[in-house]
């Protein structure tokens, strides 16, 4: 993301207080300012752009007049709310208010941010990804589209390609999860299937479990679908088996999402014995479990997954390709029982008649011919290099990992308030993501997560510290 700022011109005919309060409404509307976020003290804000206290109080005051702004006595100033509210409720209680922050906020820092000034981004970087499979794999569709298939000129199948699916049972097979094709359903990237799941087998006021820190934008989702968020602690040992089973006995969840396998902040994965625990928790409480494998194929094939280990009875198996393919390519998959399967499909095909024929065959050709494979090995073995040198910036900047470095994603202690760190990091250009944005009940804190691929650059590093 271009998020380098210029300083504010003072020959400019346009007052600085002006240029000031113009430059935080950009941000407040570009969601990049959540709301509830604190702005700086006037001395601190004074003291960071170079100007009087008297221009940051007018600038404030303009912010003000405009709705976008509200004063807390004795606390500062703060983003306005508007129908969200924050919550200090605590971690083992329902959270059924809005949802917990813009969902947005970090949607437009995938779609806008720029690899080397974004260390808290979510994917990975562009020239990570293999552009001639992808453009190989596209022309030859787009020939055999002319045959008999001619996928170019018709609706795809409503389960997803036939082709695709026959491939991705043997995907599932290789990480343990007996299924077969008829038991997969495609959609368009992850989000959608598990937008799916939450539609079709569960109601509105269903109480859910969800991993905390977990998946920000899974948050949002399931809150606007009027589910009831019950977090469960999330660290270096996994879930807190204590803590859901509590949860379970108290408050009769539905579901529980989670991402078992490099979990996404905090990298971690369970183990076997974890993986037990949590089937046999699930099993006691009728609970639906389910497991969000995004990311597949960075992870060892043989790392314990919850639908191999349950046969797909209580689990519902979801991920995709926009993390190791291209995010351009839309692409998702979930596998679950026969009975499931139905609901979902036929929710599918009311809600999008049909997914892009052409981009699965497209998938199913870079699987078939172990293409896709080859290239997540080589980002396998890229992401260790990358981890490695990440971690030894972050660690000779004073800062520390809650849980062992893993995967795509570290989760960092940093000693100081994450929530304005993150804003004086994005005056010097850097996208950060702060520890906020992945708590179900928005708690602030020292945290931050830190994207191996993106956070090798010394510069952020030496600014941090």
């Amino acid at each position: 993301m271009n998020t380098s700022t210029s300083s504010l011109s003072r020959d400019a005919s346009t007052p600085l207080s002006q240029q000031l309060a113009q430059r935080f409404a950009e941000r407040i509307g570009q969601r990049l300012l959540l709301p509830g976020s604190r702005l700086p003290s006037v001395r601190e804000c004074a003291k960071r752009h170079g100007v009087s206290t008297y221009t940051v109080v007018a600038a404030y005051d303009q912010l003000l007049a405009q709705g976008l702004l509200e004063a807390r006595k004795q606390r500062g100033f703060f983003v306005r709310e508007q129908a969200s509210r924050r919550t200090s409720q605590h971690p083992a209680q329902p959270v059924s208010s809005s949802p917990p922050f813009d969902a947005t906020t970090l949607i437009r820092g995938m779609f806008q941010a720029q690899a080397n000034s974004a260390p808290g981004l979510g994917t990975l970087p562009a020239e990570w990804l293999d552009l001639p499979m992808i453009q190989s794999a596209m022309r030859k569709v787009v020939a055999q589209s002319e045959g008999p298939d001619q996928l170019a000129l018709q609706y795809g199948q409503p389960g997803g390609d036939a082709r695709l699916r026959e491939t991705l049972a043997l995907r599932l097979g290789d990480l343990g999860v007996a299924t077969s094709a008829e038991q997969i359903v495609t959609t368009v990237g992850a989000t959608h299937a598990l937008d799916l799941v939450t539609r079709a087998l569960l109601q509105p006021g269903d109480a859910v479990l969800v991993d905390d820190p977990g998946w920000s934008i899974e948050f949002a989702r399931l809150t606007q679908a009027g589910m009831r968020l019950l977090p469960v602690p999330r660290g270096a040992d996994g879930p807190d088996l204590e803590v859901m089973q509590r949860l379970i006995e108290q408050h009769r969840p539905r579901a529980y999402v989670t991402v078992s396998v490099l979990h996404n902040p905090t990298g971690n994965s369970l183990t076997l014995a974890q993986a037990h625990h949590v089937l046999k928790l699930a099993e006691a409480g009728d609970l639906l479990i389910v497991e969000d494998d995004t990311y597949a194929f960075l992870a060892p094939n043989h790392a314990p997954r919850l639908s191999a280990l349950d046969g797909l009875r209580r689990t519902v198996y979801v991920s995709g390709f926009s993390k190791i393919l291209t995010p351009a390519w839309r692409v998702g998959y979930l596998a679950a029982s026969p009975e499931r399967i139905k609901k979902l499909t036929d929710l599918k095909l009311l809600s999008t008649l049909t997914t892009s024929p052409m981009l699965e065959r497209a998938v199913a050709l870079c699987l078939e011919q172990g293409q896709l494979r080859r290239h997540a090995e080589r980002v396998a073995a890229r992401l260790d290099t990358a981890r490695h040198r990440t971690v030894r910036l972050a660690e000779t900047a004073g800062c520390r990992f809650v849980t062992p470095p893993q995967g795509l994603f570290g989760w960092l202690d940093v000693g100081v308030d994450t929530e304005r760190l993150a804003q004086r990091l994005l005056d010097a250009g850097w996208l950060t993501a702060p520890g906020l944005l992945f708590s179900a009940t928005r708690q602030v804190g020292t945290l931050m997560r830190i994207n191996f691929a993106t956070g090798q650059d010394p510069k952020f590093w030496a600014l941090l510290r």
